[in-house]
């Protein structure tokens, strides 16, 4: 990994360029992933657009943890970041982030290989002249590698042979080029570019790659997801559902349709030794109810999150309070998120959820993240 600018005036240029094409750009929480694109960059703040409801960035991007990631070059560039507020930029919604105090550069880019790239028929010349044309296979910034309709011709190609190539890869992105052979099989090329894309072409491919990069990644973790479910066995102490924590039975409904696509949902009574019970289960997640903040209820609420706290991520669902009020709860209590309910909001509090759970699970903590739906 390339070491990190630190230095004011590096950090600008690089979010001056990001801001010019107005670049894609991840934002990042332990929970949630939400793409935007960069629009302005002030003297003390950076604003990117506010691709999600005001309710969402609110809750979603308050995380102490929040980074954003954008491609750059060919590699990508990660960092911290807060988030300031909403914002307006030339009428369109914005968020205010916080300016990086330092990027970090990852150029495994340049080595990563996208090989889920769908139907792309290459047409490729060869040194003779001929015009042929096969599948691509997989490819990155510095080359690709294709599959021929016919054996390869031994004598025709070689080993150092340059093709003239032709990959439609989208409808907005057409490589020409030239590739050097660097292995060979019997349908089998690979290729390096050479000479190297031009810039026109490799930067929309750079951030093509960073793209499927960033969904291979949730793919995988979802795999994994469902593996580990497929795993569980009756008895045997895995979880076995989401547990709610709510007297609320209608509420109960409404969750239960949203959260199956996840996990089971079952309901208990908001007592120390229901919970006590649900919590021999191994629950993935424990969702409490909060609709009040009077002092016997927050302490009897508090009495019960650090039951939970430790043994099972904890997520406070506010029905009869603001936010700040909520947020505040959460930070005293441990909890690791909050949100303020209405029913516009299920899609999200699906992916918070998941996005929990998948973050606590047995090698979850560095998986990639539930994208969030605005």
């Amino acid at each position: 990994m390339a070491p990190a600018l630190k230095r004011p005036e590096a950090i600008q240029d690089v979010l001056a360029q990001a801001c010019a094409r107005n670049e894609l750009v991840i934002l990042v929480t332990p929970y949630l992933r939400f793409e935007s694109f960069f629009v302005a960059l002030g003297k003390d703040e950076l604003q990117v657009a506010a691709t999600m409801s005001r309710e969402d960035a609110s809750f979603g991007l308050r995380a102490a943890e929040l980074k954003l990631r954008f491609p750059m070059g060919l590699g990508f560039m990660e960092a911290p970041v807060r988030l300031l507020g909403l914002g307006l930029h030339e009428g369109r919604r914005t968020l205010r982030l916080t300016l990086p105090r330092q990027l970090q550069e990852n150029d495994d880019r340049t080595e990563y290989r996208v090989d889920r790239v769908g139907r792309v028929t290459v047409t490729y010349g060869t040194p003779r002249g001929e015009l042929l044309q096969a599948s691509l296979v997989d490819l990155n910034t510095r080359g690709a590698r294709i599959h021929a309709q016919r054996d390869l011709d031994g004598t025709a190609l070689q080993v150092g042979s340059v093709l003239i190539l032709s990959i439609p890869l989208a409808d907005d992105l057409q490589i020409e080029a030239r590739g050097e052979i660097r292995h060979m099989g019997p349908r089998s090329i690979g290729l390096r570019f050479q000479p190297k894309l031009p810039e026109p072409v490799e930067t929309p491919l750079a951030r093509w790659v960073f793209q499927r990069r960033e969904e291979d990644q949730e793919r995988l973790a979802l795999r994994r997801e469902v593996s580990l479910r497929g795993a569980r066995r009756p008895g045997s102490g895995e979880p076995s559902g989401i547990i709610f924590i709510s007297p609320d039975a209608e509420l109960e409904e409404t969750l239960r349709e949203i959260l199956q696509p996840i996990q089971p949902l079952v309901r208990i009574s908001p007592s120390a030794q229901a919970l006590k019970d649900a919590l021999a289960n191994a629950p993935p997640l424990a969702i409490f109810q909060v609709n009040g903040t009077g002092l016997d209820e927050r302490r009897r609420l508090k009495a019960l999150v650090e039951l939970a706290t430790g043994r099972v991520p904890v997520l406070l669902l506010g029905t009869q309070l603001d936010g700040a009020a909520l947020f505040e709860l959460a930070g005293d209590w441990k909890a690791a998120s909050a949100m303020v309910w209405n029913p516009a909001r299920g899609v999200f509090l699906q992916r918070l959820a998941q996005g929990i759970i998948r973050r606590h699970s047995p090698g979850g903590g560095d998986g990639p993240l539930a994208p969030a739906e605005g």
